[in-house]
């Protein structure tokens, strides 16, 4: 143990042992709930496009970079672990291996410095080819936003609405439901199973203001 914890904080793998440190202590926080998994800022498509809902359609950042070197698909979060991970991996081989020769001095210095080179060529490959198996099962893209639901139909999940409490099921275009507030003023009530239709947004309660499905003369968009 004594000799694996000597090459993990030797060169040049010390190099990669910090950052090593830093993942795992981060996704231990994530485990737990202490961190968002799109820390970094989410993912990225295969156009460079941040995945991140609130900046869906601009380019840029973190996530374009990635995306420009082919991780597109695979959130930031994941390509950094899987980078330093396998970088660490190997600095860490090439640290074991300097030490069993007899080489000190500049040579040293050299072949460390090659060991750091050959870890992140090493790394950026494995992870490239992950990220292109990963990006198949956990495609990343905009997420939808609240204005996709602006006229979406709506079914009531809670016993009734009122101007205080409501909840209900909606549907995304891409198919995914999500649970959201939504309110009805006056004193028509909707009831659990009914159907409404999404008029408007309030940014300050964070609900949706509905009204009776049948009430609007809408047709259905997306029950």
């Amino acid at each position: 143990m004594g000799g694996f914890i000597d090459a993990a904080l030797g060169f040049p793998a010390v190099l990669f042992s910090f950052l090593l440190v830093v993942v795992v202590g981060y996704w231990g926080l994530v485990l737990v709930g202490g961190a968002d998994l799109d820390l970094l800022g989410g993912g990225v498509d295969a156009d460079g496009l941040d995945g991140d809902a609130g900046d869906a359609g601009e380019a840029g950042g973190l996530g374009g970079f990635f995306a420009w070197l082919g991780f597109g698909g695979v959130p930031v979060t994941v390509i950094v672990s899987l980078l330093v991970a396998f970088a660490w991996f190997a600095s860490l081989a090439g640290t074991v291996a300097l030490g069993t020769t007899d080489l000190n001095g500049g040579l040293m210095v050299v072949l460390s410095l090659l060991v750091v080179v050959v870890a992140l060529i090493l790394a950026f490959g494995i992870t490239r080819v992950l990220a292109g198996l990963l990006s198949r099962i956990m495609p990343v893209g905009p997420q939808p936003s609240r204005g996709d639901f602006m006229g979406a139909t709506c079914v009531i999940r809670t016993g009734s609405v009122t101007a205080t409490f409501g909840q209900a099921e909606v549907h995304a275009v891409d198919g995914s439901s999500s649970i959201i507030q939504v309110r009805q003023p006056g004193d028509e009530k909707l009831r659990a199973g009914s159907k409404a239709i999404i008029y408007d947004f309030d940014a300050d309660g964070e609900f949706f203001w509905v009204m009776p499905a049948e009430s609007a003369g809408l047709s259905d968009r997306s029950a």
